[in-house]
């Protein structure tokens, strides 16, 4: 397998740069002479793609699928359920701020704080553990996101945080769930641009043994226009040569090993347990739990958590944001997108995020009509 650092001698957002970018897509597609499926696997992907217009600068027959990058997207309803029930027995629930809306079986976070719950957006786990400093009551930190945020997650907890403190893990770790993916018969993908974010943690020579395995290149790619250009240039490359490839095209950020103290941290205090990832499939070694070294801070070790739910409400049965977050569907093909599920009132949670991609396709609109 070739590894390759690529150039990142790069204005990120300079239209001269995008044109000989564009042109360089163009030739490559005519050298490949059949269409090409890329999927990006990150959220922020998705918002550069859709603020800049990107989808109407390719060339034909190349397209661009989203993948499972939106950690409040594929956060389950139990999860929800979990940081719901706890909140309304009493606790201090404090979460990301977008997890608020994210629909639970019956009810969401933003509403058990209307029904009187005691429920706090904060921006980190620090934060939270500040909040259990100042009060005597239980503080439990409702803990999402991918890579990226578990590590600042387990820096807390290997921090010895006021007893009062707790964390409920929804944290999930992406490339199982790029395995999923690359497994699922409706799937089919040339190529995947891998996000540059949680790269920064595990380093991208953690991609090898994938590329290895499903014998389809990956590219680690960064978030500007330019960044996402190149990326895509280089899967190219890779196709048209039919050679299962990784790149690392985000080298400003990136490096093959990573951030090795905090990817050491990040395992001493979460392991991996099989998982359901909202809508899309039960992914094996894909949810990040807290160890035992750590438990007596892990809410599910410390409470009785028992969700008293009852069946989902009907709309969610309509709702295709598994299939989206797969790869399978856009958001303009799901029957509630845009009128029954908007940001104000989201059915899935693709919908709540400013990662998600039902609010990305609803903001900037979607599929370029060319």
């Amino acid at each position: 397998m070739a590894v390759d650092t690529g150039n990142q001698d790069l204005q990120f957002r300079d239209p001269e740069k995008a044109e000989q970018l564009t042109d360089k897509l163009e030739s490559l597609m005519d050298d490949i002479g059949e269409p090409v499926t890329i999927m990006h696997v990150c959220g922020s992907h998705e918002q550069a793609i859709a603020k800049y217009g990107l989808r109407s600068l390719l060339p034909d027959g190349l397209t661009i699928r989203m993948g499972p990058g939106c950690p409040v997207c594929v956060t389950d309803m139990p999860e929800v359920d979990e940081a719901v029930t706890l909140a309304e027995d009493g606790k201090i629930v404090a979460t990301y701020g977008d997890m608020l809306r994210v629909p639970g079986t019956e009810k969401s976070l933003d509403d058990a704080k209307a029904d009187g719950a005691d429920v706090r957006v904060v921006y980190s786990a620090s934060e939270a553990a500040e909040i259990a400093e100042d009060t005597d009551r239980d503080v439990v930190f409702f803990a999402t996101g991918f890579e990226t945020t578990a590590a600042p997650t387990a820096a807390v907890l290997a921090d010895d945080p006021p007893e009062n403190f707790s964390v409920l893990s929804a944290h999930k770790y992406v490339p199982p769930a790029m395995e999923i993916v690359a497994e699922l018969p409706d799937t089919d993908v040339d190529g995947f641009l891998a996000a540059g974010h949680a790269a920064t943690i595990t380093g991208y020579g953690l991609f090898e043994e994938f590329v290895d395995e499903y014998e389809t290149p990956a590219v680690v790619g960064g978030f500007e226009p330019i960044d996402i250009l190149f990326g895509l240039a280089r899967l190219l490359e890779f196709i048209r040569d039919d050679e299962p490839g990784l790149a690392n095209a985000y080298q400003r950020c990136v490096t093959e090993e990573g951030n090795v103290p905090a990817k050491e941290l990040m395992w001493d205090v979460f392991e991996t347990t099989t998982g359901e990832w909202r809508g899309i499939a039960e992914v094996p070694d894909a949810d990040l739990v807290i160890s035992e070294e750590y438990s007596e801070y892990d809410a599910h070790e410390r409470f009785e958590i028992d969700p008293d739910v009852g069946g989902a409400d009907p709309l969610t049965e309509d709702c295709i944001c598994g299939d989206i977050m797969a790869g399978t569907a856009d958001p303009d093909e799901c029957p509630l997108f845009g009128e029954e599920c908007t940001p104000q009132n989201p059915v899935g949670a693709c919908m709540v995020s400013s990662e998600g991609p039902c609010k990305i396709w609803l903001e900037y609109g979607g599929q370029p009509d060319i």
